[in-house]
């Protein structure tokens, strides 16, 4: 039998779902309505190549700059306007016309947000959380494609976001499986 995985639930062998999720971010006390897609979290570091001068030929490798890649949100579309007002503080093209002042078409403020992923076993308990820290929309898709052919696919709205680097909150700890007994 396997080493358990789990600390705290040392019973459990199972990994957890990747369909329990939850999204915040940064000015909601709520979360985020409908969102049922987000990529991966993902980082990647450069490697420098380095030779100090005295050594014969050998090319040693450390590590450079670290990039995070952009995190995607899908939802359905509904009336929540969330997605595109945090995608208007980027550039509102709406204001460009009527305005002649550039402040009233870019939020400099308050276009960043840090946003907070969690993760839920199958009781409903938060098992993990990640922190994703000063995020701007580089995209926005206020909708998928129109098909009428397609029937019975639901309509998908996007928002792509920069993001300045991401960690997993080390204060959320495994929680401890609720027990269930049948009535008698």
């Amino acid at each position: 039998m396997p080493a358990p995985e789990f600390t705290v639930n040392t019973e459990r062998y199972d990994p957890y779902l990747n369909y329990r999720f939850k999204v915040k971010w940064e000015g909601n006390t709520e979360y985020v309505a409908g969102v049922n897609k987000i990529s991966a979290l993902k980082r990647s570091t450069e490697v420098a190549d380095y030779r100090a001068g005295l050594d014969p030929g050998v090319v040693r490798k450390i590590p450079g700059q670290t990039k995070y890649e952009p995190i995607t949100l899908e939802r359905g579309v509904t009336h929540d306007k969330d997605f595109e007002q945090w995608a208007n503080k980027v550039w509102a093209y709406s204001h460009a016309a009527a305005s002649k002042s550039p402040e009233d078409i870019v939020s400099l403020k308050d276009f960043r947000k840090n946003i907070v992923i969690e993760l839920f076993n199958e009781a409903g308990q938060a098992v993990i959380r990640y922190n994703i820290y000063r995020c701007w929309v580089s995209s926005f898709q206020a909708m998928a494609d129109l098909d009428g052919a397609a029937g019975n696919t639901v309509l998908i709205q996007t928002l792509e976001l920069q993001n300045e680097g991401w960690e997993r909150d080390a204060t959320l700890a495994e929680p401890t499986h609720p027990s269930y007994v049948l009535p008698e």
